[in-house]
């Protein structure tokens, strides 16, 4: 589809309705693989007899593994594909997922997980990369945080999905279907549907394909070319994103894990009723995602517009938790505080493709997402830890969770130069025409 050019040089949108939706449903079942832990740890605990802190670590090391192939899959997919980096990646931790189906000790499980981890690991920035290729700076906020709608679309999908399941089965069952999907939906669609540039890609327009390319050459025109990776781990900027996203995935995944057991003690329901109260939450987040990365696009505020949802998750998290004895304010405020977790995204990922040299700019978002999510790690097994300490209470978990996601804004507030350049981001008349 091409615009007219009544509206100006006749753009077309085809990187916007091909390669958005093929990378938001691969990162869907990826991030389905990886959270359907928070639904297994009922049964999957009274089996292997697992106290909360051993369930938290099993759920954190995932993150463990996920740092392995950050940096690697970044600078893979810069200088070689990403397209065929992560359709290998595909298969690959589609065997671990339905491999943890199939654990009969703490300990295997703890492998399995770690190796999922160290599977999925580079896909993320990967893909971050691949839209780096196809989309330029003035509508990259609201493409990274379309696609970033996966992670809410994702709990939507696994929540009910895996309540069902577990209504007529048990999380072994739970684990070997969801674990089927690499194989049979996402990676026939990425090999089929994805090219790697536009250059690369014959189903789209040489009008869109030439504003593409001009409009990436001239916004890294002025980029330095001969730095080495060095210059990644000597930027202060790229350590406070790194700081940022620690704090912010501490904050989120600890939420998110522990977000069905939350429901189910403040609701008492079925597994059924839980699973669909739980995705309340990450509807509310796809609103919230889509305005605050179009927002971003228009102002170039990328720190704001990470450190608002930070302020606003961090309020309502504690109280929802607070007022837990009122069910539907609990899951209104709790609603809100995943909004808020989720709706940094877009800006976030913005920020940190321009934080460096467009040759280095795929390493340097691995490095950021690598040691960034080692708050996937901490989140979860903090907030087991909390809870066998409490009692099983939640709300000292949702305090520490809540302090996490306001330190995660206020350092973003200090991020400065071309990864947050404070000033609207001009649009000429072929952008406007090129925005959804």
């Amino acid at each position: 589809m091409t615009t007219t050019a009544g509206k100006g040089a006749g753009v077309g949108t085809a990187r916007w309705s091909r390669i958005i939706p093929v990378a938001i449903i691969v990162y869907i079942i990826s991030f389905m693989d990886r959270t359907n832990i928070g639904f297994a740890f009922t049964g999957l605990g009274h089996d292997l007899h697992l106290s909360a802190s051993q369930q938290g670590l099993a759920g954190g090391i995932f993150f463990i593994g996920y740092l392995f192939l950050q940096i690697p899959g970044g600078h893979l997919a810069e200088r070689w594909s990403a397209k065929k980096f992560v359709g290998i990646m595909i298969l690959v931790w589609g065997v671990f997922a339905v491999l943890s189906g199939l654990v009969q000790t703490y300990g295997e499980l703890l492998v399995v997980r770690f190796l999922l981890g160290v599977a999925e690991g580079g896909i993320w920035p990967a893909i971050l990369v691949l839209i780096s290729h196809w989309f330029p700076a003035q509508e990259r906020a609201r493409a990274y945080g379309v696609w970033m709608m996966n992670i809410a679309i994702s709990s939507i999908i696994t929540a009910p999905l895996s309540g069902w399941i577990l209504s007529w089965s048990d999380w072994r069952m739970l684990f070997f279907v969801e674990g089927v999907f690499p194989f049979v939906i996402a990676a026939p669609l990425w090999w089929w549907l994805v090219a790697d540039r536009p250059s690369d890609a014959r189903w789209v327009s040489p009008a869109e394909r030439d504003w593409i390319e001009t409009s990436l050459a001239r916004e890294n025109a002025d980029a330095p070319r001969a730095l080495g990776f060095s210059h990644v781990f000597r930027s202060s900027v790229v350590w406070r994103l790194v700081v940022v996203y620690f704090l912010i995935q501490v904050g989120f995944y600890g939420l998110n894990l522990w977000l069905p057991h939350l429901v189910k003690t403040t609701t008492g329901g079925s597994s059924v009723q839980v699973g669909l109260l739980t995705a309340i939450p990450y509807l509310v987040a796809i609103v919230a995602l889509y305005l605050n990365a179009h927002a971003a696009d228009r102002t170039g505020r990328y720190a704001f517009h990470v450190m608002m949802p930070m302020v606003v998750a961090a309020a309502t998290l504690v109280a929802s938790v607070a007022l837990g004895g009122i069910v539907w304010l609990s899951i209104l405020l709790v609603s809100i505080a995943m909004a808020g977790a989720l709706a940094y995204d877009g800006p976030f990922w913005a920020s940190a493709s321009r934080a460096m040299p467009v040759a280095l700019a795929g390493g340097a978002m691995g490095l950021i997402n690598a040691l960034g999510n080692l708050g996937g790690f901490l989140g979860p097994y903090l907030g087991g830890v909390l809870q066998d300490a409490s009692g099983g209470s939640f709300l000292s978990t949702s305090i520490v969770l809540a302090v996490a996601l306001l330190l995660a804004g206020l350092v973003m507030l200090t991020v400065r130069g071309r990864a947050n350049p404070r000033k609207q981001v001009p649009a000429t008349d072929a952008t406007r025409a090129a925005r959804r």
